[in-house]
């Protein structure tokens, strides 16, 4: 009786001693994962927690501490590209209004100055001021307009629109354009009516800025193409040339706000960088999508497709 009870105490005191070094090890694992976490949330750091246990409640919070890790990771990278992003849209917003406005005030300071010009010099000046000023007009109301897009207070309102009667006056709205450069137009429109749920206004921005786009980068390829087509359910809209073009690394971009190609900030290339982003988001509220293929000096494409009415 004295050797059983011997044994049992032993056997007691020995799963004592185990369940306290089983404690002793939790312990120890659960300091390393507080010093661990504080390293890496205050180093800012892409690490993830690595921890053996035989406790199958401490791999299941392990594996949600790590996916919460990964979601402040992507937070971290978001944030990053957006200040990125902010910054070089204030150096554009900043260069584009400070440009004409460095003119506007140069020309007045000239005016000021020299109170014995020419009547006819002092008109050329009046003018160019009356130009530069209505420059930065344009360009406010394009930052109000985008600004009015992406938060969703302006919805378009949508009816029945013959997409070939649009193109036709978008391509004849620039033909003096066209032909003042010597740029060739190749013009594909059937004569078929296609019908597409949209708006009028809008679809005659998206052109517009599409031709003027192609106009401004493509006009060295010395051709401008537009082409309607259109199968049982959609109408595409491709504004193509053979200039320059988009390289491969910057063709995921050129939708940005305020993204502009390294040579457009130059007075020859010179564009706000809000068209094109303008362009995808009144594509997007006709239920539309915008695509761009671009092969320098080959082929440049910008195509729009919207789903099609069928009547």
């Amino acid at each position: 009786m004295t050797a059983v009870l011997g044994a049992v105490i032993g056997l007691l005191l020995l799963g004592l001693v185990m369940q306290y070094r089983r404690s002793r090890h939790h312990s120890r694992q659960l300091k390393y994962i507080h010093d661990k976490l504080d390293q890496i949330i205050s180093q800012h750091s892409q690490e993830r927690l690595l921890v053996f246990s035989s406790s199958p409640e401490l791999q299941t919070l392990l594996t949600d501490v790590n996916r919460l890790l990964d979601l402040n990771h992507e937070g971290i990278a978001r944030r990053n590209k957006l200040q990125k992003s902010m910054r070089q849209m204030l150096a554009n917003v900043s260069h584009d209004l400070k440009t004409p406005l460095t003119v506007v005030l140069g020309y007045i300071e000239t005016l000021l100055q020299d109170a014995d010009m020419d009547a006819e010099e002092r008109e050329r000046m009046l003018r160019m001021i009356h130009w530069k000023a209505g420059e930065v007009i344009t360009q406010m109301n394009t930052f109000f307009d985008l600004a009015k897009l992406e938060s969703g207070d302006h919805q378009l309102s949508l009816s029945r629109v013959e997409a070939g009667e649009v193109c036709r006056r978008n391509i004849l709205a620039f033909y003096d354009i066209l032909s003042g450069k010597g740029i060739d137009v190749s013009i594909e429109i059937p004569d078929e009516a296609c019908y597409i749920r949209g708006n009028n206004e809008a679809l005659d921005r998206i052109l517009s800025n599409l031709l003027s786009n192609a106009i401004r980068y493509g006009a060295a390829g010395g051709v401008l193409g537009l082409k309607l087509n259109h199968d049982t359910d959609t109408v595409s809209i491709e504004i193509w040339d053979r200039g320059k073009g988009i390289t491969e690394g910057h063709q995921d971009k050129v939708f940005e706000r305020l993204y502009t190609l390294e040579d457009s900030r130059n007075r020859v290339y010179q564009g706000s960088g809000l068209g094109l982003t303008i362009t995808k988001r009144l594509t997007e509220q006709m239920n539309g999508k915008i695509s761009l293929v671009s092969k320098p000096y080959v082929r440049t494409a910008f195509t729009v497709v919207f789903p099609r009415i069928n009547l």
